[in-house]
């Protein structure tokens, strides 16, 4: 495939229509109650309280694409995927072969996008206006990217990697791929990464990559390229679509919005933030009149770290009570939290969830280092109830 940015032809397929309205928001077919928060690229949203489970069942995993989708892939086990460049042998694997030659591994990966939580950026910042329901960690099952690369040998000159998928452009192009990312070696070679072909025990589903795709947790999920047909080793930092610029890029000393951007003060967006959501009850739940114990649950994760406390409020802040965190199944889960929190009185409350991650960061009130693309906002997540009338 040589160093060119192309991808396999395929044709495009009708763009997806949506269902009934959910709250304002439309809803997508096949995905329980997800919000459609955009159509051209299709993207939709978790409602926090969707995920509850330990494992996120397909139905309510989120929805990412930065193209449009491609027509259903015939023969799945025929499908390849391309590794070269800085390597000392290129290989072209078909689906089959990778079942076959490379040992199975099945691990419980978190990813998130990395504009989810943009929405609480003030000024608002440019991109799909994600709350915190751009994330999920159903259970994956493929061959370790690791694993791979050690059959094709990287080169000492391999720094970055960069990947391909076959999903069209926004426009219907196929000349160009819709976005080409890519992580420093020393990332992709971490173990926890797979090239996956089921979720949750099943082919993965046209919708999230279908026949292969790769999952690299921790960071944007931009990333896992769907559809996956090609890893490109290179010896420099990747070029493709989706990479450089205000991209996937945060500024390394704070910024006035509205000021000018300069590119030397941006870095890109790896590791993403800690992040703790309130799973059960969900947003305006009310309970009955005398109710002075409400039992809570959530997930909390932070990126390439583990979480190591989560806390509840109902006083702003003032006071705070920890939760009972799970560690998490394998590196890369997320980690789940229950609670039995008191409460004064009947009367309305707002209940709010910092967690704080191994390095000794916690989530703030407000998301924070505001950037023109809203990457990386990772506020408190905050529910309101209502006990009595």
């Amino acid at each position: 495939m040589g160093g060119r940015d192309t991808v396999p032809t395929v044709r495009t397929k009708r763009a997806v229509r949506p269902g009934k309205a959910v709250s304002g928001k439309k809803a997508l077919p096949g995905k329980g109650r997800l919000a459609v928060i955009g159509e051209r690229p299709l993207v939709a949203e978790t409602p926090e309280s969707l995920l509850d489970d330990d494992t996120t069942p397909t139905s309510r995993f989120f929805v990412r694409n930065n193209g449009l989708l491609p027509e259903r892939i015939r023969q799945p086990e025929r499908w390849t995927l391309t590794i070269d460049g800085e390597v000392d042998e290129s290989l072209t694997l078909s689906l089959a072969e990778l079942k076959k030659n490379f040992a199975p591994v099945t691990a419980r990966l978190l990813l998130e996008c990395g504009g989810n939580g943009r929405s609480f950026f003030s000024p608002r910042a440019k991109g799909v206006q994600w709350t915190h329901g751009g994330a999920g960690c159903p259970e994956w099952t493929g061959v370790r990217v690791a694993d791979v690369l050690a059959a094709a040998r990287l080169k000492r000159s391999a720094v970055f990697s960069g990947h391909y998928g076959c999903d069209p452009t926004v426009s219907g192009g196929t000349r160009k791929p819709a976005m080409s990312r890519g992580v420093p070696i020393a990332k992709l070679l971490d173990d926890s990464n797979l090239i996956a072909w089921a979720i949750n025990g099943e082919p993965l589903p046209l919708l999230h990559g279908f026949p292969l795709r790769l999952v690299v947790p921790g960071w944007p999920a931009s990333i896992s390229t769907k559809w996956l047909t090609r890893i490109w080793i290179r010896n420099r930092y990747h070029d493709g679509p989706g990479m450089g610029g205000e991209n996937y890029r945060v500024p390394v000393k704070p910024i006035r919005p509205g000021d000018p951007i300069d590119p030397g003060n941006l870095t890109d967006l790896e590791s993403m933030p800690v992040r703790s959501i309130i799973s059960r009850p969900a947003d305006l739940a009310r309970f009955a009149a005398g109710t002075r114990v409400i039992d809570l649950r959530g997930a909390a994760w932070a990126g390439d770290d583990t979480v190591t406390r989560v806390d509840l409020s109902i006083d702003g802040g003032a006071t705070w009570q920890a939760v009972d965190l799970s560690p998490p199944r394998n590196r890369h889960d997320w980690q789940r939290w229950t609670a039995s929190l008191p409460f004064p009185s009947d009367g309305y409350f707002e209940i709010l969830s910092r967690a704080t991650d191994s390095r000794g960061v916690m989530q703030p009130f407000h998301a924070t280092n505001w950037n023109p693309h809203g990457y990386g906002g990772n506020p408190m997540h905050r529910i309101s109830i209502r006990i009595g009338k």
